[in-house]
């Protein structure tokens, strides 16, 4: 006969879970609940690569069903939705190029971006490695190459370029903390896909670290991968420049607010809007 659970230890067992598990969890700004932001940022880093690195598998298995136009406005509508419906957790960066910029604008705690990076680039490869097993197609035709007759630094100076304009989006709507918005969906949104129609001929129109490096691992092959790493760090690092010109320092309430989401915000300037 197997032994039963007597009424004494059920409370004991219903105590601790209360304790341990439920308080904690709804504490919701306990600066402790740092897993709940990787957590969001990994799930959303996922989805944005099933949408960016899926176009171009989806489109080898089933020739003649996405077109290019399809294939480059989806990661913008997809940006769109995690923005509104994570935004206030963490951010919703979904790209290490973000969060470093954010760092270098003052609105994140640089002791958050390796965990923050970190979890980018697991939920890029697990999102590529997940396409790979249920489509039967390489991860590589998800990935990001520089176009034929076009050199590695062509595609270097496209990308930065895009991550630029990309960033300062960023960047800008987060100023008045419209990044955990509308508005500021609607505007990286829209400018993945405006970027993507125009700008993915050469280099694919990347601007993202982890959404390069995800299908590149699955498939083995990180083939010009330089450029997609270098090329976002450096028009990030632009952008911030830029936005120090426009507006001045970074680390106000607004701003902070927008990139580090609604979890124990650390503001560096706390006057500052």
């Amino acid at each position: 006969m197997m032994n039963q659970r007597t009424p004494d230890s059920t409370v004991r067992f219903e105590r601790w879970f209360e304790l341990e598990i439920i308080q904690p969890m709804a504490d919701f700004k306990n600066p402790r609940q740092e897993w709940r932001r990787l957590v969001s940022e990994l799930f959303g880093t996922f989805l944005l690569v099933i949408v960016a690195a899926g176009g171009g598998m989806m489109s080898q298995a089933f020739p003649g069903t996405i077109s290019r136009t399809a294939a480059v406005v989806a990661p913008g509508l997809m940006v769109l939705g995690i923005i509104l419906f994570m935004g206030r957790v963490s951010g919703a960066h979904l790209n290490p190029a973000v969060t470093l910029a954010f760092s270098m604008r003052g609105d994140f705690p640089w002791q958050r971006v390796p965990g923050y990076i970190l979890v980018q680039l697991i939920g890029a490869t697990l999102a590529a490695w997940f396409l790979q097993a249920v489509i039967g197609v390489s991860a590589s035709a998800g990935s990001n190459y520089t176009a034929a007759d076009y050199s590695s630094f062509q595609a270097f100076l496209m990308e930065a370029l895009l991550t630029l304009g990309l960033v300062s989006v960023i960047l800008g709507t987060a100023s008045g903390a419209q990044n955990l918005g509308v508005i500021g969906a609607i505007g990286v949104g829209s400018y993945i896909a405006l970027a993507g129609l125009w700008g993915s001929p050469i280099s694919g129109a990347s601007m993202n670290p982890a959404r390069t490096f995800g299908p590149d691992l699955v498939a083995g092959d990180f083939t010009d991968y330089w450029v997609y790493l270098a090329g976002p760090v450096a028009g990030a690092a632009l952008a911030v420049l830029l936005a120090f010109v426009l507006r001045g320092r970074g680390g106000g309430r607004a701003g902070s607010g927008a990139a580090q989401g609604d979890l124990d915000t650390e503001v560096s300037r706390p006057t500052q809007a």
